[in-house]
């Protein structure tokens, strides 16, 4: 898979996320399809968020089903459903902090993203971008559990839709 072309203009370093994308289950597009997705997601996102990337930073993107995703939901945050992303940070990172070399692992569910992409009459790909900018947000530092903080990750996934001409998930 080709690396997600993360190079910067300005000041910051530049430098390549690597990812590692692998198709567990579901009915997902071709892989080439999955990879030009998710390099567009994370470019996006490492230039609205101008994330210091050194070059060999690497992710996993896993795309699965819900049974799957249902029993790492199980397991990992004792929510016994599926869902449609997870995120595994390989280390915490706070926002603005420099970047481990191993970012983590996103795991999406084919049929929950499809459903909710249905039921929310949107493109299955835009909310799959959103998806995968979610979790990745999740992975450098990001979180939703209080109101503050899932303001301030609304917004950041807002301004990193907009530079992809995505409309407002949450409007």
């Amino acid at each position: 898979m080709p690396p997600a072309d993360t190079e910067q203009s300005g000041d910051g370093p530049r430098g390549t996320i690597a990812v590692d994308l692998s198709m567990e289950a579901g009915e997902w597009p071709p892989e080439r399809v999955l990879s030009r997705l998710a390099a567009t997601a994370l470019k996006a996102a490492v230039e609205e968020l101008e994330l210091p990337v050194a070059d060999g930073t690497e992710i996993s993107i896993v795309f699965t089903d819900d049974a799957h995703i249902r029993a790492l939901n199980r397991e990992w945050r004792e929510k016994d459903k599926a869902t449609n992303v997870l995120s595994f940070p390989a280390m915490p990172v706070r926002p603005g902090v420099a970047l481990p070399p191993v970012l983590g692992d996103i795991v999406l569910a084919a049929e929950t993203i499809r459903r909710e992409a249905g039921l929310e009459e949107k493109p299955f790909e835009h909310h799959l971008i959103h998806l995968m900018v979610h979790g990745f947000l999740h992975i450098v530092g990001y979180d939703h559990e209080t109101d503050a903080e899932a303001e301030e990750m609304e917004a950041a996934e807002r301004r990193i839709l907009a530079r992809l001409a995505i409309p407002d998930p949450y409007g």
